[in-house]
């Protein structure tokens, strides 16, 4: 009877692979929100959005905000984001998931995105990164009256071409600022 032993360490493998996502990053006055699914193991082990090298992210923003993020430190990119009234966060708070896969996501819980983004006065929009965002927060955010958009994910798991994701997140810029000089500018960041 040795299948209720591999049964009980699959099980023990599973409940070890519970992943917890990272806090909201947004200035008070953010008009909007871009919310990925859940941080990849290389963003979970730095404990910084978007940390995976090949991951699309910084540069896809970068060219809706009509400026270069990469070469920047994170930081410096979390301002620069402050400036244009811009937070980030994810759809799910915790799940169990081996690797960083979407596909591999399994007993979601999910943050209180609607509760969370009724503190926010200003907000207009709410962007998500990839499909499993968007299929899980369209549902959380059902008649919040924020304007929901859909984004191809920045992953490099996803292959479509670079200039299509792109084009896609231009739908970005209208929701965004020209920016304000690092001066004139007061980010209380909500960590």
């Amino acid at each position: 009877m040795r299948k209720p032993r591999i049964a009980k360490r699959v099980q023990l493998t599973m409940r070890q692979q519970i992943k917890q996502g990272l806090p909201p990053i947004a200035p008070a006055d953010a008009r909007l929100f871009i919310l990925g699914s859940l941080p990849g193991d290389p963003s979970l082990g730095a404990r910084r959005y978007y940390a995976h090298p090949r991951n699309h992210f910084w540069r896809l923003v970068g060219d809706a905000l009509g400026e270069d993020l990469v070469p920047l430190g994170y930081d410096e990119r979390l301002r620069r984001l402050g400036e244009r009234r811009i937070g980030l966060w994810d759809v799910i708070a915790n799940a169990e998931r081996r690797g960083s896969l979407d596909q591999a996501i399994r007993g979601a819980d999910h943050n209180p995105l609607a509760d969370y983004f009724a503190a926010f006065a200003e907000l207009e929009a709410i962007a998500f990164n990839g499909i499993t965002a968007a299929s899980a927060g369209r549902k959380l955010l059902a008649g919040t009256g924020l304007t929901l958009i859909d984004l191809p994910s920045s992953s490099p798991a996803n292959t479509r071409p670079f200039a299509q994701k792109a084009e896609a997140w231009q739908a970005l810029a209208r929701y965004v600022g020209s920016g304000l000089p690092p001066a004139a500018i007061e980010c209380q960041w909500d960590q």
